[in-house]
C-alpha cells in the first residue's frame, strides 16, 4: 500500500513537472542526428528538435522525473545520455517503446527513491550498456532495472551501497560481459550468483569488504580485480580450463600466495600490499601446491614482508618479463641457472634488506632495467653487472658501493672491498649511483660503458678525478652532481661533447672549471652554491646552446655578472628563478634582483666638469714642477764639476 502511494506522488509531481516548460529555453546544439543539451539547467528536452535524433546528451541538468513528455516523445533513441541529474521517477515501460536504445547512462542521479517504491523500469530490450554508477542504490534495488534486460552487456554499478550479490541479481541479464560493483559494501556473494553468465568476461570488485574467495570458478572470466577489499585467502577450484588473464588482489589481507588452478593462462597477477611474508600458498612447505604460470608476463609482489625468494619458485614461470619484488625484506637473491627468468626484462628489488646478490654466467642475458635502490649492499661480485649484456638502465641509490678502478689504472694492492666495476658494461645507458657514500671516483671509471644519464649526486665528500669521466665524451647527455659538498670541479665538462644537462646545484662551488671550448650545454643548475661571479670565458663558451640557467641562492656580484643580465636581456637563455636571484652592489647596502641591474649600474662613475679642469690643471702643474726639479738639478751638477792634472 505504501508502495502504492509513494508512486502515485511520484506521478503527480511528474505531471506537474511537465505542465511547467521553461519560457527562454537556452539552445541545444544540434549536430546531425546528435543533439547537445548538457549544462542547460532544463527540467526536460527542449522542444522542438529534429526528427530522427540518434544521440541525445541532456547531462547535468535538473531533470527530476522521466517521462515521454520529458523527452518530447524521441522513441528513435540510440544513445541517452542523462547522467548528473536529479532523477527520482521513471515512467514504467519508457524504454520498452525505444526498439533502437543501445546506451543508456543514469548515472550520478537518485534513482534509489524510484527503486524502493518496488516498481520496475520494464523491458530494456535492446539496450547494450546501462551505467547506474551512483544513484545510492541498496541491495536488491538493481533488480529494477534488470530484470528483463537480454541484450545487456555492459553494466557499471559502482558507487552505490550494494553489500550482497545474490543468486538472482543478474538472471535477466544473462548476455553480461562486464560488470563493475567497484566501490559498494560488498561483504557477500552468494554461491552460483555469476554461475549463469556464461559470456562475461570482466569482472570488477574493487573497494569492497570481500574477505575470502572460496571455489573460484569462473572459468569464462578474463580480468578480475579484487584490490583494496579484505580478503585473506583466494583458492580457486581444483580442476577445469580457466581463461582468466589478469588478476588484481592488490592491498588486502593476504598472508599466503594465492592457490590458482595448474590449467591457467594467467599473464598479469597483482599480489602488492598484501602481507604476505612467504611465496608458499599454504604456510606449509610440505603441502604446498604445484604452480604452473606457464603464460605469466608480469608478477608484482611488492610492499608486503616477504624474507624469502628462493630460485625454484621462478620455474615455471618461463615468460615472464617484469618481477616487481619491491618494498620487501628480501637479504639475498640468487638466479643461477640461465634457464629462470630466461625472459625478464625488469627486476625491481629496490627497498629491501638486500646484502648479497648474485647473477651466474649465462643468466637474465635479456634483462633491460635493474632496480637495487634502498638496499644495503656493500659486497658483490666486481663483475656482476657486466655479466648482464642486455643492461640498459640500472637503478643503485641508497646502497654503500664504491667504483673500481679499470685494470690499467689500479694500482698495486687489492681494490676496496664493496667495490664493483662499471666499465665495459656495454649497453648500459642509464646509471644512478646517488646516496652511496661514494669517497673516489678513479679515472676511466664508466670507459666504454655508452652512458647516457649519470646520477652522482648526494655522495658528500665525492673526489671527482679530472679523468673520472673519461670515455663518456660523446654519449653523457644528463649529469647529475647536486649536493656533494663541491667546493671545485676538476673534470673538464666542455670535453664531453655530447652533454646536454648539467646539475651542480646545492655544493659549495666558488667558480666553475674553464671552458676549453665551445659547449653544448642547454640546461644547467647552479643554484645554492657559492658564485660571486660567472667568468666571462664560461659564458662565452655556453652563450650559443644554453637554453635554461639555474643560478638562484648564490652570492653574486652584480657588476661582475652583467653576462648572465645581458643573456636575460635578450631572451636568449631562460632564467626560471629570476625572481630570486639577487646580487650585491658596490653602492647598496641591500641585496638588488639581478633582473633590476644595469650595465649603467657597473660604470666608472663620472666627475663634474670643474672638478675635471681642477685636476687636468693640477696634473700639468705636477709636470711643470717635475721638469723644473729636473733643469735644476741638471745645471748644478755641470757647475761642480772639477778637473785635474
Amino acid at each position: 500500500m505504501m508502495a502504492a502511494v509513494q508512486l502515485l506522488l511520484l506521478m503527480v509531481g511528474c505531471m506537474a513537472a511537465s505542465a511547467r516548460r521553461p519560457r527562454d529555453v537556452p539552445p541545444c546544439q544540434v549536430v546531425q542526428s546528435q543533439v547537445f543539451c548538457s549544462d542547460l539547467s532544463l527540467s526536460a528536452v527542449p522542444v522542438p528538435l529534429p526528427h530522427g535524433v540518434q544521440l541525445l546528451d541532456l547531462s547535468r541538468n535538473r531533470v527530476q522525473n522521466l517521462t515521454r513528455e520529458t523527452l518530447a516523445f524521441h522513441t528513435g533513441l540510440q544513445h541517452l545520455d542523462l547522467h548528473s541529474n536529479r532523477i527520482r521517477f521513471i515512467q514504467p515501460g519508457l524504454f520498452g517503446t525505444m526498439s533502437q536504445l543501445r546506451v543508456l547512462d543514469l548515472s550520478r542521479n537518485r534513482l534509489s527513491v524510484f527503486a524502493q517504491s518496488g516498481q520496475s523500469v520494464g523491458a530494456l530490450a535492446s539496450v547494450q550498456s546501462l551505467d547506474l554508477s551512483h544513484n545510492g542504490l541498496f541491495t536488491g534495488m538493481s533488480d529494477s532495472f534488470l530484470a528483463d534486460s537480454p541484450a545487456l552487456q555492459n553494466l557499471s554499478l559502482e558507487g552505490n551501497s550494494i553489500t550482497r550479490i545474490s543468486r538472482t541479481t543478474f538472471s535477466g541479464s544473462l548476455a553480461l560481459r562486464r560488470i563493475s560493483l567497484r566501490d559498494n559494501v560488498v561483504l557477500e556473494i552468494e554461491d552460483g550468483a555469476f554461475d549463469s553468465l556464461d559470456q562475461l568476461t570482466d569482472l570488477d570488485l574493487s573497494r569492497n569488504s570481500i574477505s575470502c574467495i572460496t571455489d573460484f570458478n569462473l572459468y569464462s572470466l578474463e580480468r578480475l580485480n579484487l584490490s583494496r577489499n579484505s580478503v585473506e585467502r583466494f583458492h580457486s577450484a581444483p580442476a577445469g580450463v580457466f581463461r582468466l588473464l589478469a588478476l588484481d588482489l592488490s592491498q588486502n589481507n593476504m598472508l599466503y600466495f594465492p592457490v590458482l588452478p595448474e590449467n591457467n593462462v594467467l599473464e598479469h597477477l597483482d599480489v602488492s600490499h598484501n602481507r604476505l611474508q612467504s611465496v608458499n600458498a599454504s604456510g606449509s612447505p610440505d603441502r604446498e601446491p604445484s604452480r604452473v604460470f606457464n603464460r605469466l608476463r608480469v608478477l608484482d609482489l611488492s610492499f608486503n614482508r616477504l624474507r624469502d625468494l628462493p630460485q625454484c619458485f621462478f620455474y615455471c614461470m618461463a615468460l615472464l618479463r617484469v618481477l616487481n619484488v619491491s618494498h620487501n625484506c628480501v637479504p639475498a637473491f640468487s638466479v643461477s641457472d640461465p634457464d629462470v627468468l630466461a625472459r625478464v626484462r625488469t627486476v625491481d628489488l629496490s627497498f629491501n634488506a638486500l646484502r648479497s646478490l648474485a647473477f651466474g654466467e649465462d643468466a637474465l642475458q635479456r634483462l633491460e632495467d635493474l632496480f637495487l635502490q634502498g638496499n644495503q649492499l656493500r659486497t658483490v661480485d666486481q663483475n656482476l653487472f657486466q655479466r648482464l649484456s642486455g643492461l640498459r638502465y640500472l637503478q643503485l641509490d641508497q646502497n654503500r658501493l664504491e667504483v673500481c678502478a679499470t685494470e690499467q689504472n689500479r694500482r698495486t694492492g687489492p681494490e676496496p672491498s664493496g667495490c664493483v666495476s662499471l666499465s665495459s658494461v656495454r649497453n648500459l645507458h642509464f646509471l644512478y649511483l646517488s646516496g652511496n657514500h661514494l669517497r673516489t671516483l678513479p679515472a676511466d671509471a664508466f670507459s666504454h660503458t655508452p652512458l647516457q644519464l649519470l646520477d652522482l649526486s648526494q655522495n658528500p665528500g665525492l673526489d671527482l678525478h679530472a679523468d673520472s669521466l673519461r670515455g663518456l665524451e660523446t654519449s653523457l647527455v644528463h649529469l647529475l652532481l647536486r649536493e656533494n659538498d663541491l667546493s671545485s670541479l676538476s673534470t673538464d665538462l666542455s670535453a664531453l661533447r655530447g652533454l646536454r644537462h648539467v646539475d651542480l646545484s646545492t655544493n659549495r662551488l666558488s667558480r666553475l672549471p674553464a671552458w676549453t671550448r665551445e659547449s653544448g650545454i642547454e640546461s644547467l643548475n647552479l643554484q645554492n652554491n657559492s658564485l660571486v661571479t660567472l667568468e666571462p670565458s664560461t659564458m662565452a663558451a655556453l652563450e650559443r646552446s644554453l637554453k635554461t640557467l639555474y643560478v638562484g641562492s648564490n652570492p653574486l656580484r652584480c657588476c661582475d655578472s652583467l653576462g648572465v643580465v645581458r643573456l636575460v636581456r635578450r631572451a636568449a637563455v631562460r632564467v626560471p628563478d629570476i625572481e630570486a636571484v639577487t646580487c650585491r652592489h658596490r653602492d647598496r647596502p641591500d641585496p638588488l634582483s639581478l633582473r633590476r641591474v644595469t650595465e649603467d649600474m657597473c660604470r666608472a662613475p663620472r666627475l663634474p666638469g670643474y672638478l675635471a679642469a681642477a685636476l687636468l690643471a693640477l696634473l700639468a702643474a705636477a709636470l711643470a714642477l717635475g721638469l723644473l726639479v729636473k733643469c735644476c738639478r741638471a745645471r748644478r751638477h755641470k757647475g761642480s764639476r772639477s778637473f785635474s792634472a
